[in-house]
């Protein structure tokens, strides 16, 4: 995605929505037409898929770094399958800086069957939950906790790709951020058979940039979760630039940043996934914050995992 998300998106009962509302159940329709007439495939390999209902910014590559470094020391061999966008580079990247063991394809069933040939005894899908030709063995949707479902209306009169009713193919759900009783009833209410788990996002490098001013920026699906981040580790940001998911960044611009940040001695971050799409500029005053995510209860989440495959 390359737009910025509109603000009506986390607002309910408004206009724009309204606007947008006949689009929106025309593509729902569409998507419930698509499912019912796709054939699902099943592989000799375990399906996992990481996935999200709210478009971008949950945290999906993130968990399934994790997950894949995780069945590795369960003495399994994981494959992460993406789907090849030309302008996801910098998830790509991200990936291989963690693990050898990436398989992009314009089709996620290719790709899957790449891996099989290939020796891999596990997939991990990463996002996939829309693509009704994958038949999986677990679905684990992703949720973060600023701002969980918008509106909690479907494109392009909210934020979200399908509605709730998804959780019913659903059998965990990660929550990372803060936690709600309230939301985890309403996912309850829905399939009571969810199983519910935290995440975090604990910065591994926080302490180098402490007691400087801090010029951040960053192009990712919720550039605040990030700027909230720096600030709840007790940064002092001087200043904030968002750019859409996936942003294309020209070097000329950075060097603008990279000018503003020296001569007011600002010590200038931006994201991970954003540092790998930009690293090939050789901007060394760009630095980046490391994340390590984290899961509460990640022993029975594992389990949870291993039962499904």
């Amino acid at each position: 995605m390359t737009f910025f998300k509109p603000k009506f998106w986390n607002k309910k009962n408004n206009i724009l929505s309204l606007i947008f509302l006949p689009i929106t159940i025309i593509l729902q329709l569409l998507t419930k037409i698509k499912k019912k007439i796709t054939k699902e495939i099943k592989f000799k390999i375990p399906i996992i898929c990481i996935g999200n209902i709210y478009v971008g910014g949950t945290g999906k590559t993130p968990l399934s770094i994790l997950l894949a470094k995780e069945l590795i020391n369960y003495k399994k061999n994981p494959a992460i399958i993406k789907k090849f966008y030309s302008n996801h580079i910098d998830e790509h990247k991200l990936i291989e800086a963690h693990l050898n063991c990436l398989v992009l394809n314009s089709q996620r069933t290719n790709a899957i069957h790449e891996a099989e040939n290939s020796g891999y005894n596990v997939a991990i899908l990463d996002d996939g939950l829309q693509d009704f030709s994958v038949k999986k063995d677990l679905n684990i949707m992703c949720f973060n906790s600023n701002q969980l479902i918008g509106n909690g209306m479907t494109l392009p009169s909210g934020p979200l790709r399908e509605g709730l009713e998804v959780l019913k193919r659903v059998q965990i759900v990660i929550i990372n951020g803060k936690k709600n009783l309230m939301f985890e009833n309403k996912i309850l209410d829905i399939s009571n058979k969810i199983k519910i788990f935290y995440s975090e996002y604990v910065p591994v490098n926080i302490e180098q940039f402490k007691k400087k001013k801090i010029f951040a920026f960053a192009g990712i699906g919720n550039p605040e979760n990030f700027f909230e981040l720096l600030k709840e580790n007790k940064l002092d940001v001087k200043r904030e630039v968002s750019f859409p998911d996936h942003y294309q960044f020209q070097k000329f611009e950075l060097q603008k940043f990279v000018d503003e940040a020296i001569k007011n001695n600002y010590k200038i971050i931006t994201t991970e996934k954003d540092f790998f799409r930009i690293r090939s500029y050789g901007l060394s005053d760009i630095k980046y914050i490391k994340n390590e995510l984290q899961i509460t209860d990640k022993a029975k989440f594992l389990q949870q995992v291993l039962n499904y495959i």
